[in-house]
């Protein structure tokens, strides 16, 4: 039922989420609580869900729901009021932004605009992604069915997972492969999204140096004369500072 407890956790929550956005959003610096409840909407859409989720484990019917499409109408983030968000979720911009019923999402997640975690087939019980802590998810990536993203993972922009990701690791790609596992990344989130591996140019690179070597062999066996192997040439630099400020 809903009573003083529950309203000072979602109070408590409240302050953990405008902390997040002041850590998280350099637009935010300087900006005071009232004017981000105003203006923000992902810190909207995450307060009217804390209410329409303290609302349905309640048992209340219908409200829970009401308040989670008005609120999809204001913000463009839809989040199914039995979702279970943890405390310091920052929803970036926001538009698009989609949470399924039996999503988990802990502590210290960043989310850009367009993400989805869905759900895959039609059956019941767990059937959408769980999210653990200080995960940072790009724009537009899916996260399709009952996968758990581990503690520290960032998952490229546009990637679609559709696998359990390891934790620390960065997943790109359709489908999405972890091309980079690291142990010793620090806490946080990671908004460098600039310097992520290419496996495809790193894919075509392997067959380029693979063909180069059965050419010399061939060019031995018959006495001819090697080519010189062609080269491939890097999609986009891949150093460089961090746009981030990391």
């Amino acid at each position: 039922m809903l009573g003083l407890g529950t309203l000072a956790r979602v109070a408590n929550e409240l302050r953990r989420d405008i902390t997040a956005v002041h850590d998280r959003d350099p637009a935010a610096r300087g900006v005071g609580p009232a004017e981000l409840l105003a203006t923000w909407p992902g810190i909207q859409a995450v307060l009217s869900h804390r209410v329409a989720h303290a609302v349905h484990g309640a048992g209340i019917p219908l409200l829970p729901r009401s308040i989670s499409i008005a609120t999809r109408a204001l913000t463009g983030i839809e989040i199914h009021p039995a979702a279970r968000l943890g405390q310091g979720l920052f929803i970036d911009h926001g538009s698009g932004v989609v949470v399924g019923e039996t999503a988990q999402i802990g502590d210290d997640v960043t989310l850009y605009q367009g993400v989805t975690l869905g759900g895959t087939g039609f059956a019941t019980g767990k059937r959408h992604p769980t999210v653990q802590d200080n995960v940072t998810i790009g724009s537009g990536a899916k996260l399709l069915g009952p996968i758990t993203i581990g503690h520290g993972a960032k998952i490229g922009a546009n990637s679609v997972v559709i696998t359990d990701v390891p934790p620390n690791a960065t997943v790109v790609g359709n489908p999405g492969h972890p091309v980079r596992v690291d142990g010793r990344r620090p806490e946080g989130p990671d908004a460098d999204w600039i310097h992520l591996p290419d496996p495809v140019a790193e894919a075509i690179t392997g067959l380029a140096s693979r063909i180069g070597a059965l050419e010399r062999s061939v060019s031995e066996l018959s006495g001819g004369r090697a080519q010189p192997s062609a080269k491939v040439r890097p999609l986009r630099p891949i150093r460089g500072p961090n746009p981030a400020g990391g």
